[in-house]
C-alpha cells in the first residue's frame, strides 16, 4: 500500500512563509550588510536559502523592497528594545544614561545594522523615505529623552536649550562610529575600540559626556 502525503494545513502554510521569509531576511540582511545594496545578488540570496529566486520575488517583488523589508525589520528590533525599556522610575541623569547604554548595547550587538543605516545614508534614506512602516514607527528613545530632559531641566539638573534629537545623534554617533570604524581605528591608531576589556570603558565614557554635556554652562553668541 502506498501512502500519500497530505497536503499541508492552512495554518501550516502560514508557518511555512513565515519562516521561509524569516530566513531570507536573515540572509538578505547578512548579505546587504556585506556587499552593500548594488553589490547584493538576488541569487546569492536564493543560493542560500531553501528558497528560489522567483519566491524572493513572490515575497517581496524585487530587490528594492527586499533591501527596504530588511531596513524595517532591522528598525523594528531596535524600536522594540527601546519601547521595553523602562526608565520613568529614575531620575533623569539616570534615565538619560539608560537609554545611552541601551543604544550602545545594541549597536553591539547588531553590528549589521550599523552597516545597513550607513548603506541607506549613500542612497540617501530613499528605502526609508519610501516606506510607510518606518514612517509611522517614529523613535521611542527620542520620546524617552524628550521627558527626561524636561524632567531634569525643570529640576535644574540639566541646564535649557538641550534638544533631544541632537542629544539622540550624539549617542548614536559614538555608538555607531565605535563599530563601524573599529578596523580603520585600529590600522591606523592601534587601538581596537570594540576590544572587550575596554568595553566598559566607552560604555561609561558615553554617558559621562552625555551628562557632562546636560550640566554645562550654555554660552550664548
Amino acid at each position: 500500500m502506498t501512502s500519500v502525503e497530505e497536503p499541508a494545513r492552512p495554518g501550516e502554510r502560514v508557518r511555512d512563509a513565515a519562516r521561509t521569509k524569516a530566513e531570507i531576511l536573515d540572509v538578505a540582511t547578512q548579505e546587504f550588510a556585506r556587499a552593500g545594496y548594488d553589490g547584493a545578488r538576488v541569487d546569492e540570496i536564493a543560493a542560500r536559502t531553501r528558497t528560489t529566486k522567483r519566491m524572493i520575488y513572490y515575497y517581496f517583488g524585487g530587490k528594492q523592497q527586499l533591501f527596504t523589508a530588511v531596513l524595517e525589520r532591522a528598525y523594528g528590533v531596535l524600536r522594540n528594545a527601546e519601547r521595553r525599556l523602562d526608565v520613568e522610575h529614575l531620575d533623569p541623569v539616570a534615565a538619560i544614561r539608560r537609554l545611552a547604554e541601551l543604544i550602545f548595547d545594541h549597536h553591539e550587538r547588531h553590528p549589521d545594522f550599523v552597516r545597513l543605516v550607513s548603506i541607506e545614508n549613500i542612497h540617501g534614506a530613499r528605502h526609508i523615505a519610501a516606506s510607510e512602516t518606518l514612517g509611522r514607527t517614529g523613535s521611542p528613545a527620542v520620546d524617552a529623552i524628550r521627558r527626561s530632559l524636561a524632567a531634569g531641566q525643570e529640576s535644574g539638573l540639566f541646564t535649557a536649550g538641550a534638544d533631544a534629537v541632537d542629544l539622540h545623534a550624539m549617542i548614536s554617533s559614538f555608538c555607531c562610529f565605535r563599530v563601524a570604524n573599529r578596523h580603520t581605528y585600529g590600522a591606523l591608531l592601534g587601538r581596537d575600540l570594540m576590544a572587550p576589556a575596554q568595553r566598559e570603558h566607552y560604555r561609561t565614557m558615553l554617558g559621562d559626556m552625555v551628562i557632562a554635556y546636560l550640566t554645562a554652562e550654555r554660552t550664548t553668541g
